[in-house]
């Protein structure tokens, strides 16, 4: 069996053109569907960054047709209309959210979460890398709608050349007046701030996030009360992911209808998923929710590539619960048939598990990444994260027992929903499921004996 690495390595191949329908293009082996494109469909194109491109497809019509002379009530009404759900993770419905804000609220905020840093998840980077001016867009209509003055788009401080590429689109809507005083002669005024993170995962959590702009340790705060009624600088803030907001323009210009027309009754419009794994063809993806997983598997990418067997699928990032390829061929791609099947549709970031993955050593990635990202404000985070690390790796150095095993699920039972923020289950959801669905590979370690796993290969140098 191979190490979790060297098939991780083998997802680095470009794409295969296929001459039957799908875009091919020139970054990263990224293909597109012919589908829909109400996302991508400046993906890979020469320039679509800029301005002048933007404009020339028929961006900014939605902001015009806002200022025209909507009112923000009616903006919220036909986003909630839509039925657009946050597609950062959590699924709220978007104008549900934006309904929190109190009507007599006299300063309103409003952050697009940028920070995108789950293992597998790359497509808020896609939008922004491709095509920043219909997040902009849908960021100056969603401040519209709430009331917002000032916006922040909070980027991930890895990610250097993502934050040059959207100031300098910014800079190009204040030039054009898209930003700033008197917006398009309506009377509207709106400044964005393209606002660099420090690198933690724990930051794209909303009130993390806010934390940290503050000036204060990007850790999350209790809720209630919620951002939406007391967020930054106590006022009424509005968190969104990239993708939500995105989604906004192509909303306001074909109406909830049309967005409706795609996906299913409780999950829709369309959805991008950024695949990593050794598919035939990675990459980032735009289709309509609901699309059976088969279907998105074979048609799409291809199936696995030349030599390889599909063992299981990790949906929606690495914080969701991993499932066999038996389960997940019977699944739909939509927020409830992922529900029923005991995982999430998450952030879309889906991870193809080979057959030759070695779950154990997986599982331990996992672990590591989570104890290493854990803030450590509470307790059962900072301890659990740790403990059920070490304990995965005790198997792997082929000195686990049978007690180890029930040890796990002893920590997880003290991890889950005992926390202030998600984290904590963030961990606990793959690390149940790794021990349920693959228990076998577990056993095995414990019965041989035989260390798989050298010395400690990570950073933080822990202790033993």
């Amino acid at each position: 069996m191979r190490s979790w690495r060297a098939c991780a390595a083998a997802s680095c191949r470009g794409p295969t053109p296929t001459g039957k329908g799908w875009t091919e293009l020139n970054h990263n082996g990224v293909v597109g569907p012919s589908g829909p494109k109400l996302l991508s469909a400046r993906f890979g194109r020469t320039d679509g960054h800029r301005l002048a491109v933007y404009e020339k497809e028929g961006g900014y019509q939605a902001l015009r047709r806002v200022l025209g002379g909507m009112q923000p009530a009616e903006v919220q009404a036909v986003v909630k209309e839509s039925g657009l759900r946050g597609r950062g993770g959590a699924g709220f419905p978007t104008g549900t959210k934006w309904g929190f804000v109190p009507q007599a609220a006299e300063q309103v905020y409003f952050f697009v979460n940028a920070d995108e840093s789950e293992p597998g998840t790359f497509k808020d980077r896609f939008l922004l890398d491709y095509d920043p001016h219909q997040t902009i867009e849908g960021t100056i209509i969603s401040c519209f709608a709430v009331r917002a003055s000032l916006g922040f788009i909070y980027i991930r401080g890895e990610f250097g050349w993502l934050i040059d590429r959207v100031q300098k689109a910014v800079d190009e809507c204040y030039a054009a007046g898209y930003l700033g005083k008197n917006i398009l002669g309506s009377g509207y005024n709106l400044d964005l701030i393209v606002h660099k993170g420090a690198g933690a995962y724990i930051c794209g959590e909303e009130t993390g996030l806010i934390n940290s702009v503050e000036g204060r340790k990007g850790q999350p705060s209790i809720k209630p009360p919620f951002p939406a009624v007391s967020g930054f600088l106590k006022k009424p803030t509005i968190v969104n992911n990239v993708e939500s907001v995105a989604s906004v323009p192509w909303i306001i210009m074909n109406g909830a209808a049309a967005y409706r027309a795609f996906g299913t009754e409780k999950s829709p419009g369309t959805k991008l998923f950024s695949v990593s794994g050794p598919v035939k063809r990675p990459g980032v993806y735009e289709i309509p929710l609901g699309m059976p997983f088969r279907t998105f598997f074979n048609d799409v990418l291809g199936g696995m590539a030349d030599g390889e067997e599909l063992k299981a699928v990790i949906v929606g990032g690495s914080s969701v619960p991993v499932l066999p390829a038996d389960e997940i061929m019977n699944c739909n791609l939509d927020y409830e048939s992922l529900g029923s099947a005991g995982t999430m549709l998450g952030s879309g970031g889906m991870i193809i598990i080979p057959k030759r993955c070695d779950m154990v050593e997986l599982i331990q990635v996992l672990m590591h990444f989570y104890w290493d990202e854990s803030c450590g404000q509470c307790t059962p985070c900072r301890e659990g994260t740790g403990w059920l690390h070490r304990l995965v790796k005790k198997l792997r150095r082929g000195e686990g027992t049978p007690e180890d095993l029930e040890r796990i699920e002893h920590v997880c039972s003290g991890m889950a929903g005992l926390t202030i923020c998600p984290l904590s289950d963030a961990a606990v959801m793959p690390m149940r499921s790794f021990l349920a669905k693959f228990r076998g590979e577990f056993e095995a370690l414990i019965q041989d004996q035989t260390p798989v796993a050298a010395e400690s290969r990570w950073p933080r140098g822990e202790q033993e």
